[in-house]
């Protein structure tokens, strides 16, 4: 299925090293804008640098993927210490497959991690990997946002996971399509 969610979460810091044990990721291939940033921000969201640090430190291996060009994605990425994939050309599969041969890990292996229906998941799915949505952070409220997200609706699961691993149900952007529990 070209739109399968593994799981959603309010934000990336509520993915935690247990959940990705459990799942048997042992790297993720992360998006930056409105999933470790606010669009086009250059300093990570609070709390993302301690949840970067905290995968580190439990032995995730983590690479950014994004659609941005050079200059946004390097200094992102140099900020936040790790290695990157840029114009990746989500969601198709090419900036995935670079990923996944930096990381040296295999496909069954790794996970996608962001917030945009048709580039993310898309784009993990085509990959054929597991895909953790997040919710978009930072201003959600431009025309652009408002528009892709409405288009988006149908695609997005109904149940967020948060850190303690308990489920919210009828977040205010969800609606329409039932997600399976799969923990």
């Amino acid at each position: 299925m070209l739109f399968s969610i593994t799981a959603a979460f309010n934000s990336v810091t509520d993915i935690s090293p247990e959940m990705l044990a459990r799942l048997g990721i042992k790297g993720l291939i992360l998006d930056i804008d409105d999933t470790l940033a606010g669009h086009n921000d250059p300093q990570p969201a609070v709390g993302v640098m301690e949840w970067l640090d905290k995968m580190k430190s439990h032995g995730i291996k983590m690479i950014i993927v994004s659609n941005n060009f050079y200059l946004r994605v390097k200094l992102f990425a140099d900020l936040v210490g790790l290695e990157f994939v840029n114009e990746s050309k989500k969601p198709f599969s090419k900036g995935y497959r670079i990923a996944a041969m930096r990381l040296g890990l295999p496909k069954h292996a790794l996970a996608a991690v962001g917030d945009q229906i048709f580039t993310d998941v898309l784009g993990a799915n085509r990959f054929k990997i597991k895909m953790l949505y997040t919710l978009p952070i930072g201003n959600t409220n431009s025309k652009i946002h408002k528009i892709r997200r409405t288009i988006e609706s149908p695609f997005i699961p109904k149940k967020i996971y948060c850190s303690g691993g308990r489920a919210t149900v009828e977040h205010r952007m969800l609606r329409s399509l039932t997600y399976k529990e799969r923990f």
